[in-house]
C-alpha cells in the first residue's frame, strides 16, 4: 500500500474519531454533569494511551524540549483540550452534527490560512481559484448536512 494511501485511511479514521469522541464524552459529561470532569477522564485516557505508545514503539526519550524549538509548538495540547471540552459541553445542547459541523467549518478557515501564510511553521501552499472553489463547495458541504431541528437541552 502507497504512503498517501495509508495517510488517507489513518486519517479518515481520525475523522471518524472525532464524532464518535464528541458522542462519547457528551455523554459522559452529560451523566457526570460535569463536561470538565469527563473532558479530564478523555484527556488522562487519551494521555495513558499516547504515553503507552510512546514507550512501545521509541522507548523512553533523552529529552522532553528542543532549545531550539519555539514555545508556542508545545501548545496543541491547548488545542486538543479547548476542543474537548467545547464538543463535550456544547454537542448535547446544539447535537452532534452541528458542532462537529462547525469544527469542521473552523478546520477549512484555519486549513487554508495556515497553508496560505505558511503559518506556525508549515509548507506554504498559495491558494488559487480552484481550492477556493473547493473550499467554497466543501464549505457548502457542511452547512447542507446541518440538523436543523432542535435538540433537547441538557
Amino acid at each position: 500500500m502507497n504512503n498517501s494511501l495509508t495517510y488517507a485511511l489513518f486519517m479518515l479514521l481520525a475523522g471518524i474519531g472525532i464524532p464518535t469522541m464528541a458522542t462519547l464524552n457528551g455523554g459522559l459529561g452529560s451523566k457526570l454533569l460535569s463536561s470538565t470532569l469527563a473532558t479530564t477522564i478523555s484527556l488522562a485516557v487519551g494521555f495513558t494511551v499516547a504515553v503507552i505508545y510512546l514507550f512501545a514503539t521509541e522507548g523512553v526519550p533523552s529529552k522532553l524540549v528542543a532549545a531550539d524549538t519555539p514555545v508556542y509548538y508545545y501548545l496543541g495540547g491547548f488545542c486538543v483540550a479547548f476542543y474537548i471540552i467545547s464538543v463535550t459541553w456544547i454537542a448535547p445542547r446544539f447535537g452532534i452534527s452541528n458542532a462537529i459541523a462547525f469544527a469542521l467549518l473552523g478546520q477549512l478557515i484555519a486549513m487554508s490560512a495556515i497553508d496560505h501564510f505558511g503559518l506556525l511553521g508549515a509548507q506554504q501552499s498559495t491558494i488559487g481559484l480552484q481550492r477556493i472553489i473547493g473550499l467554497g463547495l466543501m464549505a457548502a458541504g457542511v452547512f447542507l448536512v446541518l440538523n436543523k431541528t432542535t435538540p433537547a437541552t441538557v
